[in-house]
């Protein structure tokens, strides 16, 4: 492809609303431009690497035994009013109205779409199992679209879903989706992380995300690097046992004053007591209107994603100021003795002795508080939110804590949505049972993004060469030269022979305009041809080293052979 003929429009500077990396590159290098918030069109280099990375997806998929489907974009209300999401996935779900007054929605992931073809499709275990993918344009309307690729209303995403005639055979689908994907980013070229992740909206039994590691990830990942052990902090698993204070005599319960002090650093250092016997008393709201009132220990972290998956609610938040007036409770003094609400406590106040509480009463905290002489939690459960030092749940080894892009997604669903919407299938006893589901899905465009956080410096993007829109970019340094122009073109038309992916820059503009582009672009390998074609040499430079090698005119033949080998 000859770049007099392409279009990547580049940019000297970032745009003012692009923060972190792939953002501002993949605009700067003309790959993306940005149509409205969220939204973004795919400039031609930018569409070539989408086909690249959906051609690895369907590669792997199709090896998997996965069959490529395409459902529609418009998904009928009455199916999500089938499963319960309609009200469960709130304002992020884009709804629209057909001329007659009929409801659809913009599919953010097609669970329900796909059951519905399978329930009209399959009656028998014969038929079984299955899994069916599609590589399709998704809508999810975010609160707060950034990063470019990374957090947009509308994306590009693989979603795969299997069918099972039993638990059993959903796990080992789920397994080869597991396997499937780790060969999948391996191919990318990531370093990325495999962990265990919270079910979310989605539902199911138990889940796991593909995580690439960047600085400017979403994700907050705890990993141990003894054993492997890694997992999304919402799902990660708090090791209580091995940090458990030491136990002590119970002294007597006693009210003392405490004015003006309410954080758990200041009542520590008021009553010169360390902060883990200080005890937070969080009240809840519940999306139902239930208050409920959570205790945790003052040095841990509660996790709002764990406090709504142990109660089955939609959302949850903390009471404001006028709820807890309204419960007859006094805001930076709450306590679990005498509260009319339900308590619950986290496992780290599980064996605490003479520990704090608020007291319920304007500067007033408890002190030598014990379980269960002076009040009884309904349950103790992990809310904590997992961090660096904690001890791995599996070889008790400490914990590292890193930020991480979520890249992929895979669920075993179980029978959640076959039994809501009767999804059945005849078992050879002859008895109809519920199919057994999980889903997989890969975000196609933000994978891109992904990339090119892990892979870039100053100067811009380096592609992993799996990915790259091109394999070989030639930079002919001035066209006017006839003898320059001549070497370039006859390069550019054997690369073109031997099958090599090739951008050829014969503009005429100024060598440092054709190496700030080249640069920006990230085509994983360079030949130069300048100056020293006098002497009856090119040079070659790889993106990501910046390594530099002088090849005699007569070895292009076997240079280009190595390219295209490589």
């Amino acid at each position: 492809m000859r770049a007099s003929q392409y279009f990547f429009p580049t940019l000297k500077e970032a745009p003012a609303e692009a923060e972190v990396p792939s953002h501002i590159y993949l605009i700067r290098a003309g790959y993306i431009r940005q149509l409205a918030a969220g939204l973004y069109e795919y400039l031609p280099l930018g569409f070539r690497v989408l086909k690249k990375i959906e051609n690895i997806v369907r590669k792997h998929m199709d090896n998997a035994g996965a069959l490529e489907v395409l459902l529609p974009i418009l998904t009928p209300s009455e199916l999500w009013q089938e499963t319960g999401r309609w009200d469960v996935y709130g304002k992020e779900l884009f709804r629209v109205e057909d001329r007659k007054g009929r409801l659809f929605a913009l599919g953010p992931t097609h669970e329900e779409t796909i059951t519905d073809m399978v329930r009209k499709n399959i009656r028998s275990y014969k038929d079984l199992p299955k899994n069916f993918y599609q590589i399709q344009t998704k809508f999810r309307d975010e609160a707060r679209p950034r990063y470019g690729l990374i957090r947009g209303r509308e994306f590009i995403m693989k979603d795969a879903y299997s069918f099972d005639v039993s638990e059993e055979m959903a796990v080992k689908s789920y397994e080869i989706m597991k396997q499937t994907y780790k060969r999948i980013f391996d191919e990318l070229g990531l370093d990325y992380l495999m962990v265990e992740a919270d079910t979310g909206a989605i539902g199911g039994k138990y889940s796991h995300e593909f995580v690439v590691k960047v600085p400017n990830g979403e994700a907050h990942i705890v990993f141990c690097e003894k054993c492997g052990y890694a997992a999304n902090v919402e799902a990660a698993r708090y090791e209580f046992e091995l940090d458990k204070l030491p136990p002590e005599d119970e002294k007597p319960l006693e009210k003392v004053h405490t004015p003006s002090v309410s954080s758990v650093e200041d009542v520590a250092r008021f009553l010169d007591v360390d902060p883990k016997k200080i005890v937070k008393t969080l009240v809840y709201i519940l999306d139902d209107g239930t208050a409920v009132a959570v205790l945790i220990r003052g040095d841990r972290e509660l996790n709002e994603t764990k406090l709504i998956n142990y109660f089955n609610a939609l959302d949850c938040h903390l009471a404001s100021s006028e709820e807890l007036e309204n419960l007859g409770i006094v805001e930076g003094f709450v306590g679990p003795i005498g509260l009319d609400i339900p308590v619950y406590a986290d496992i780290s106040v599980k064996d605490l002795h003479n520990f704090v509480v608020g007291a319920n009463e304007k500067d007033y905290h408890f002190i030598n508080v014990n379980i269960p002489r002076d009040f009884n939690p309904v349950e103790f459960v992990d809310f904590s939110t997992a961090r660096e030092g904690d001890p791995c749940p599996v070889c008790k080894s400490p914990l590292k804590e890193t930020t991480g892009l979520e890249v992929g997604h895979i669920f075993l669903l179980g029978t959640k949505y076959s039994e809501a919407m009767k999804a059945y299938f005849v078992d050879k006893d002859g008895k109809e049972k519920p199919i057994v589901m999980g889903c997989y899905g890969i975000g196609i465009s933000r994978l891109m993004a992904a990339a090119v956080e892990q892979n870039h410096d100053k100067n811009g993007i380096i592609w992993p060469e799996s990915i790259a829109p091109f394999k070989l970019h030639i930079l002919a340094l001035n066209i006017k030269d006839n003898q320059i122009k001549n070497v370039a073109e006859e390069i550019y038309n054997k690369a073109k022979e031997k099958g090599i992916e090739v951008l050829y820059d014969d503009r005429d503009i100024s060598p440092g305009a054709k190496f700030k582009d080249a640069d920006l672009i990230g085509i994983p390998y360079r030949i130069v041809v300048g100056k020293k074609i006098k002497e009856g040499k090119i040079e070659l430079q790889k993106r990501s080293a910046g390594e530099k090698e002088e090849v005699s005119l007569e070895n292009v033949d076997g240079l280009l052979e190595r390219l295209k080998q490589d």
